[in-house]
């Protein structure tokens, strides 16, 4: 019975002092209704000013005239028209990747191909690269999803495009999708 009283009078003692979190200054209630006033019958007070420190004014967001909604102005999405150039560091990496590629250490090649993507994550350049090492390891479902990658950040530039959509042709026809190679030769030749 006592660790039931206990309990009560903890949980009393809670609820008065949430309740007292909940009165401002002077014991009134700090929810304000929307019109600014705590109560229907009470207007609100003037704000207090002195005569000696004059400061203007600010006012909340809340209390500034609403203006009209403004209609928003929507723009198509901008795309890039050209792939990002690759800085000197990862061109070095993605010859130090060809090298590797060369001496048959294609993981070492993906390695130093990653660290290039890090450096130049929007450059098709680096995608086509891990694409041709993954092909290598004879792993075609991520080839071909770094070739549809760089695809997407080729830009306008057509003989990268070219390049792209080529490499998809032989990594979808090693994967026995035959249509979707003629149709990604087709696109190539379109260019």
């Amino acid at each position: 019975m006592k660790a039931n009283t206990f309990r009560y009078v903890g949980l009393i003692t809670l609820a008065l002092a949430l309740a007292g979190c909940a009165s401002g200054p002077g014991g009134g209630s700090i929810y304000v209704p929307a019109g600014g006033a705590s109560s229907r019958d009470e207007a609100p007070e003037p704000p207090q000013t002195s005569d000696r420190d004059e400061e203007p004014r600010v006012e909340r967001k809340s209390e500034q005239p609403e203006e009209p909604a403004r209609q928003q102005e929507y723009s198509s999405p901008s795309y890039q028209d050209e792939g990002d150039a690759l800085s000197p560091a990862a061109r070095s990496l993605i010859q130090r990747a060809d090298s590797l590629m060369a001496a048959g250490d294609t993981q070492a090649a993906v390695a130093q191909l990653e660290r290039a993507q890090r450096i130049a994550p929007r450059s098709a350049q680096v995608y086509f690269k891990l694409s041709e090492a993954y092909v290598a390891m004879d792993q075609l479902g991520s080839a071909e999803q770094f070739t549809l990658k760089g695809l997407s950040l080729a830009g306008s530039d057509s003989s990268l495009q070219r390049a792209g959509w080529l490499l998809l042709a032989d990594i979808r026809r090693a994967r026995g999708n035959v249509a979707g190679a003629d149709q990604a030769e087709a696109r190539a030749g379109a260019l």
